[in-house]
């Protein structure tokens, strides 16, 4: 599948990169382009992390499991999000967490010790594709803290409200949808999805949400 450079020079990574230079930077890069089917494995927790994920459609779920084989889902990414770019720059490259194809997606792959490392023809872009990344990881860091603060809550109605309350600021709306379903949101949650059934019911009645499907409204 060819490379769609027009979509690629829209792309967060890319900003400030002329799209005419985007053909020589791959090329210099050493980039790949991979398709995985829904639910597919991109990268398993022991895996080593080479490569920086670039996300051109579809959506990836970023996944740890325990010893008893339950998943809680930490991070949902969708087109023009990076994956695997905090453990590729680390000092272990080992994963530590799962990244999985939650739907049929295509990610276009940047070795990262090229990104970083200014190739013999010093081309520009380098320091610009650098200066796009601590951005991104900047922004996924800020995506990690609100995980946090949702789990850290003591009840799963504290919980899903925070969650909720995320989303209404993420679209500026009290009525918005959520990139969840019922089963990923609670294994984002960390609960029982019917535990969670039940409290979104509860919570209706109690007059604090309305919802239809995906689609919430805060009230």
């Amino acid at each position: 599948m060819q490379l769609n450079f027009k979509q690629l020079a829209s792309l967060p990574i890319f900003n400030g990169i002329c799209e005419e230079d985007l053909p020589a930077m791959l090329n210099c890069l050493g980039s790949f382009q991979k398709n995985y089917q829904k639910d597919e494995i991109i990268l398993l927790e022991s895996n080593e992390v080479r490569s920086v994920g670039i996300i051109l459609s579809g959506i990836v779920h970023m996944v740890k499991e325990d010893s008893e084989g339950y998943q809680t889902l930490l991070v949902a990414m969708k087109d023009g999000e990076l994956f695997g770019e905090s453990f590729s720059c680390g000092s272990h490259l080992n994963a530590h967490v799962s990244f999985f194809a939650a739907a049929p997606c295509t990610v276009l792959f940047l070795p990262f010790h090229k990104i970083i490392h200014s190739c013999k023809m010093s081309c520009t872009f380098h320091h610009r594709l650098i200066e796009n990344m601590v951005q991104l990881i900047g922004d996924k860091n800020v995506q990690l803290m609100h995980k946090i603060e949702v789990i850290s809550k003591k009840t799963l109605r504290e919980k899903i409200l925070t969650y909720l309350q995320q989303q209404a600021l993420d679209q500026d709306s009290r009525q918005f949808t959520i990139p969840l379903s019922r089963l990923e949101l609670a294994k984002y949650l960390c609960a029982d999805r019917s535990a969670l059934t039940r409290e979104l019911s509860y919570m209706q009645k109690d007059g604090l949400i309305s919802y239809e499907k995906n689609t919430f409204q805060l009230l």
